[in-house]
């Protein structure tokens, strides 16, 4: 098994990379990233955004893999930047995945096409029925510019294996936190506060509102979830929740995280809240179908994802 993967250097990616490598079905993981970090991996240059489908057909044709991942997207910008990174990016992948397939049906012996795994967001679902999990057969209601492209890319995707175009999943993944998380994060707006207040010794963060419960899901328990969807058989429902089942207050995770930093300053609510999913108070994945397509479960609680996050960034930061 030879795996392409998009957005390699990235907070998801360099995870799933290092989790490809380690499984011993995968012979060669080949990186597609703007940074040069996931060292050791051959790598390619190829951007879904600007490239066109033509060159990814071509790409993934001399590279001969078998599955391709897309870890890369945006989390914030315009509505044409957040239009262009994560909906038009995964169209254009669609139409580069499905020429490689027609190529490779018309040499001999012919080839199988490509494993797509794409990754959507909980932001898709948008408000939700509170205190009942939420399945991926529940109405997708994004009120977000970010939910709405993610949800468009995912009804792509879903289109284009219900055509037989594509051999495709969709990991919707709820809140991904953990080692290496970015600052578009509230988890990593946290982490950089913290990080600041002891080196300048100061007794106070700031933040956005954190009473909103979230479903928090462990970057590592994500690549997990990605390579059990590289191996996994063609479902009859492509989209699969990746989360930890659990809803719980955004301000349970950032105590966790002043606990694993022994700051014991002030977090001060007093930021504007985030636009990634406004009014949603409340969210948690419904995992039943994930187990049976992925055979997949998370395996890293909160408290253990908050410490790990808080090591990582004490240890890169010095």
């Amino acid at each position: 098994m030879r795996v392409l993967v998009f957005g390699a250097s990235g907070f998801l990616g360099e995870q799933v990379c290092r989790a490809l490598t380690a499984d011993e079905r995968v012979t060669q993981v080949i990186a597609a990233g703007r940074r040069s970090s996931t060292a050791g991996l051959p790598r390619v240059q190829h951007d879904l955004a600007t490239g066109t489908p033509a060159q990814l057909a071509e790409l993934l044709v001399a590279t001969r893999v078998d599955a391709v991942v897309n870890c890369a997207g945006r989390l914030s910008g315009t509505g044409v930047e957040l239009a262009s990174g994560n909906t038009i990016a995964v169209a254009a992948l669609i139409e580069g995945v499905e020429t490689a397939g027609e190529q490779r049906s018309h040499r001999s012996p012919p080839g199988q096409p490509p494993r797509l795994v794409t990754l959507g967001s909980a932001a898709e679902y948008g408000v939700v029925e509170r205190a009942r999990p939420v399945r991926e057969t529940d109405c997708a209601r994004p009120v977000s510019a970010y939910g709405v492209t993610k949800a468009a890319a995912t009804r792509l995707v879903e289109v284009a294996a219900a055509e037989g175009r594509v051999d495709g999943l969709v990991l919707r993944l709820f809140n991904p936190v953990g080692p290496g998380v970015p600052v578009e994060n509230v988890a990593g707006r946290a982490v950089r506060q913290i990080r600041d207040a002891l080196v300048e010794g100061g007794d106070r963060i700031h933040l956005g509102p954190l009473g909103a419960y979230r479903d928090f899901v462990d970057v590592r328990d994500v690549a997990s979830a990605v390579v059990a969807a590289v191996f996994a058989g063609a479902p009859s429902e492509v989209v699969c929740n990746v989360g930890s089942g659990i809803a719980v207050p955004t301000r349970e995770l950032i105590r966790l995280l002043a606990d694993a930093a022994a700051f014991a300053g002030e977090i001060v609510e007093a930021d504007p809240p985030s636009a990634k999913s406004p009014g949603v108070d409340w969210i948690a994945a419904d995992l039943t179908h994930t187990a049976a397509v992925l055979g997949w479960a998370p395996r890293f609680d909160l408290a253990a994802s908050a410490q790990a996050t808080w090591v990582h960034a004490a240890v890169t930061n010095g």
